[in-house]
């Protein structure tokens, strides 16, 4: 019996070699314009089905765009997260309330831990996980006559939109005649709360929403106050509402028969704390949540129509 040696070497020559993986082919440069501040404009893969729906050059105008969303509560929320995960490059947040308990059901940024700490803070570190290269200001100020200005921007740097989801009348209604005063594009958010059927959701010109008493009290104070013409024309301010009407809200057992009880974090917390509301309506995180991503999907369309994009 003959025993045949094998070099070691000789055995891994005898065996074939197995076949590596190819590299994965590298996707050529966007030759699409370059952003504002120098930088060539490259889409992310993170943003890859955003950018199969609107092109290099869609995208490269959001990433290029400056968005504030003032109100960051049930609407607001929804809607700056929208824009983020849509591409927008700049976002700034407004809003001065700290995180209540009472925001669970339907605001993003209320999650276990949140409770007590400002809600632009908690939102704006939200946004920069979901969109790293994205500029997120958060500004804790409750918007009036006397921040307006700053908020806004110096007139020849406004941004390119605001997302206005504001429910307070006073704030609301100086907001819109401060963005039509300086051009400034608008989507407007009208009332979502005491509703639960959001393929109610329209969007209309400020003008001819019905059904919503929230917006008709805002049409009123911008003709009495702010000058607004009287009549049905339109304004050419978008905005998205609801043709169902509110339900009132109902009283609950905890309540003790006394009404609703105001625990918001610290006591109260802002100029627009639930003591000074005449009434508390229930909300469905299922239509603020839609309010905010139609205000956002309007909010990119305007983005995509204006002069400048067609300028990329």
């Amino acid at each position: 019996m003959t025993v045949q040696t094998i070099a070691f070497a000789d055995l891994l020559r005898s065996k074939p070699k197995p076949k590596l993986p190819e590299a994965p082919p590298q996707a050529p440069a966007p030759t699409s314009s370059e952003a504002e501040e120098g930088e060539p404009y490259r889409l992310h893969r993170r943003f890859d089905r955003m950018g199969r729906l609107l092109g290099d050059d869609g995208m490269s105008r959001l990433f290029r765009s400056r968005v504030v969303v003032i109100g960051i509560g049930g609407v607001g929320s929804w809607a700056a997260e929208s824009l983020a995960r849509s591409g927008v490059g700049r976002i700034s947040l407004v809003d001065f309330d700290l995180v209540c308990v009472t925001n669970a059901n339907r605001q993003l940024h209320a999650l276990k831990g949140t409770t007590g700490k400002p809600k632009v803070e908690v939102m704006a570190e939200r946004l920069r996980l979901i969109h790293p290269k994205c500029e997120v200001v958060a500004v804790r100020e409750f918007y009036n006559e006397g921040n307006s200005d700053t908020i806004l921007g110096p007139a020849g740097d406004p941004p390119d939109l605001v997302i206005d989801a504001i429910d307070n009348l006073a704030a609301k209604t100086h907001l819109i005649a401060s963005c039509r005063a300086r051009g400034i594009p608008l989507i407007i958010s009208g009332g979502a709360s005491g509703r639960l059927d959001p393929t109610k959701i329209r969007e209309s010109d400020l003008t001819q929403v019905q059904s919503d008493p929230f917006i008709a009290a805002t049409r009123k104070i911008l003709r009495r106050s702010h000058d607004f013409p009287k009549g049905d024309g339109d304004w050419g301010l978008r905005t998205i509402h609801s043709t169902e009407r509110p339900a009132a809200p109902r009283a609950l057992a905890y309540d003790g028969d006394e009404g609703f009880q105001c625990v918001c974090p610290q006591g109260q917390n802002s100029p627009h704390s639930c003591e000074h509301r005449s009434v508390i309506y229930g909300t469905a995180s299922f239509v603020t949540g839609a309010f905010g991503l139609a205000c956002a999907a309007a909010a990119v369309r305007t983005l995509l129509a204006s002069p400048q994009a067609n300028a990329v």
